[in-house]
């Protein structure tokens, strides 16, 4: 038993310090996707909590791993881990068997696996905590106390550290459709020989009080005892034509659409992502006073890309002497996407994404030589 408890331990604690540090490459992954959850699970008072809950949770997963591996206070740990693979059960489970949430996030976007995989895997976690907990006053700590205590505290440190520096100049590896190399305007077409979606029209009639269903070619159209009630569309063949960016739809406060224009211009564009006016980082808006009119001298277009109402953009516009640039219109669950800061800077080069930057980050200096841009 004592190998089998040792194999459990290594692979419950390399899991939850891999999941955890993949999720702690972008934690604002995890705070959109607890919103999301608190939504369908009609708990919206919660979300403004969401934020301190995702650093919370990624740091005590990968805090459970290593006082796992370690044996660290392990008869306290044992239980938090069980309590922990519980929630993370539910989570799964209501994300799979009610189809509200359609993926659950358990390994960020960088590792995409579907709702059922995921739910099978936490039902394994389950069962391994579940040893764990029963024979965990046969776990002892391979490190001396104090030794113990100083990996607790690092590891605590080390989460927390990586979460804040993501936080601060973006995540550590870009996961998303808005990664540094890709065609936005490509990402939003359709795949080549990509398959629609087939939907079938279903004929609803009542007969008798008994609602009964049909299709076009079965319905009871000479039967005058049926009587119609209703006509829908029913998805029968998933197709896969989803293209990976939608919705992103950049125009003016006037409602001129100009993503095409954008977006398959050739040439070099900065898109000045600001999500939310009232709570963007205007830490360096100095440095990017200076990149603006570097790149208007250029030749270079800037945009500003707002997710505020005209009179909050006006204003904002107004207050941080903006007014030399043009501000265009973004929907703000896309934006989030496209930009996990905020603001946040996009370099686009023939519509392609070169280069991303945090409000701590802008470039200082940029110089066009030979169509190609430099940046420091």
């Amino acid at each position: 038993m004592k190998y089998v408890i040792w194999l459990l331990r290594i692979v419950v604690g390399v899991l939850f310090i891999f999941s955890g540090l993949v999720k702690a490459n972008d934690p604002l992954g995890l705070t959109y996707k607890m919103d999301e959850f608190f939504e369908v699970l009609h708990m919206a008072f919660m979300s403004p909590y969401a934020f301190a809950f995702s650093l919370i949770m990624i740091t005590f997963e990968i805090l459970c791993g290593v006082a796992v591996l370690t044996g660290f206070a392990f008869r306290t740990f044992s239980v938090l881990l069980l309590l922990l693979n519980l929630f993370f059960t539910f989570l799964t489970g209501y994300a799979l068997f009610t189809g509200t949430v359609k993926e659950c996030g358990c390994f960020g976007a960088c590792i995409k696996i579907s709702n059922t995989a995921t739910f099978n895997k936490d039902i394994a976690l389950l069962l391994f905590s579940l040893v764990l907990f029963f024979y965990r006053k046969r776990v002892t700590p391979i490190f001396p106390k104090y030794v113990g205590t100083a990996i607790i505290t690092l590891t605590v440190v080390f989460a927390f550290g990586m979460q804040w520096w993501a936080l601060e100049h973006l995540p550590f590896v870009d996961c998303l459709a808005y990664k540094a190399g890709n065609n936005l305007w490509q990402k939003m077409q359709p795949p080549p020989g990509a398959i629609p979606d087939k939907y079938e029209s279903v004929l609803i009639y009542e007969k008798d009080g008994v609602k009964k269903e049909f299709n076009m070619q079965n319905y009871p159209w000479q039967d005058s005892t049926w009587k119609f009630v209703d006509r829908k569309d029913k998805l029968v063949q998933k197709g896969n034509a989803d293209p990976e960016i939608r919705d992103f739809s950049l125009t003016d406060y006037s409602g001129g659409d100009h993503t095409q224009e954008l977006l398959t211009a050739k040439g070099y564009e900065f898109l000045w992502f600001v999500k939310d006016p009232a709570k963007a980082r205007m830490d360096n808006i100095e440095t990017l006073h200076a990149l603006i009119k570097q790149a208007q001298l250029l030749g270079v277009q800037f945009y500003v890309v707002c997710s505020a109402n005209k009179d909050d953009a006006e204003a904002f516009q107004k207050k941080w002497n903006l007014t030399n640039v043009d501000f265009l219109v973004l929907d703000g669950t896309v934006e989030k996407t496209a930009m996990r800061s905020n603001p946040g800077l996009m370099l686009l080069k023939d519509g392609t994404v070169e280069k991303k930057w945090s409000y701590r980050d802008y470039p200082k200096t940029i110089a066009l030589s030979n169509n190609k841009l430099t940046y420091q």
